[in-house]
């Protein structure tokens, strides 16, 4: 799981947990992982944590291999990018090439890096899944968040593409869309703290991290279709 944090990478965690998966947690806040693995054992989840600036490709080369060193292979790859040290809101009138392209690299490379590092052994098996989460900017347009609303969006179509493109290679790829901020996330809290944070967007929504981990969960069990908007659009 890369860009874990206590709300949707926990809960998707806890999730897939009680289905018997085990799960690598790759976060660079090392910090927190003793609380997050405390957490995970206590419901019996295997579990294991790595540290890695997943926007380092080395770093996150390191971090898959030593995943997969530990647990074997890799049967489910999930992308949450997280926090607040990502792409920053800003009006998109004002967003220049230099913007664009940082945006791009914090939130939409380490994807296609970790996609580039555990595709070729679920094709060999014809199974696995890539999971992603973004936000609702990339189908909504919501100028206040600038080029967060680019890379969202380029996010979502990186995901729906390889969905498309994987169709007969029996690996799933999906993407939750996410209409709210997550409750108990890093995101929620500095938000809740100093709304200005999203730019004059407004405060969305509190989403249940917990509810949405069942709806990632239904996204790649079922695997009728490539995307959940929540709230659903209407």
């Amino acid at each position: 799981m890369i860009g874990f944090g206590p709300g949707l990478g926990m809960s998707v965690a806890h999730r897939f947990g009680r289905e018997g998966f085990r799960v690598a947690l790759v976060s660079r806040s090392s910090h927190r992982h003793e609380g997050y693995v405390h957490a995970l054992r206590q419901a019996g989840v295997e579990v294991a944590a790595f540290a890695a600036d997943v926007t380092d490709p080395t770093q996150l080369r390191a971090a898959v291999e030593a995943a997969r060193e530990r647990f074997g292979r890799i049967d489910v790859a999930w992308y949450g990018p997280g926090g607040m040290d990502g792409p920053q809101p800003g009006d998109i009138t004002g967003v220049g090439p230099e913007q664009a392209r940082a945006a791009f690299e914090a939130m939409v490379s380490p994807a296609i890096g970790m996609v580039g590092h555990v595709l070729p052994e679920m094709r060999e098996r014809s199974a696995g899944a890539l999971l992603f989460a973004g936000g609702i900017s990339s189908v909504i347009p919501l100028p206040p968040l600038g080029a967060l609303a680019l890379s969202c969006a380029a996010l979502r179509n990186y995901a729906l593409t390889l969905n498309a493109a994987l169709a007969r290679d029996g690996v799933y790829a999906g993407t939750l869309t996410v209409g709210g901020l997550i409750a108990r996330g890093d995101i929620h809290t500095a938000v809740c703290a100093d709304p200005a944070l999203l730019g004059g967007a407004g405060v969305p929504a509190t989403l249940d991290p917990d509810e949405l981990a069942d709806t990632v969960w239904e996204l790649q069990s079922v695997r009728s279709a490539a995307e959940a908007v929540v709230p659903a659009l209407t």
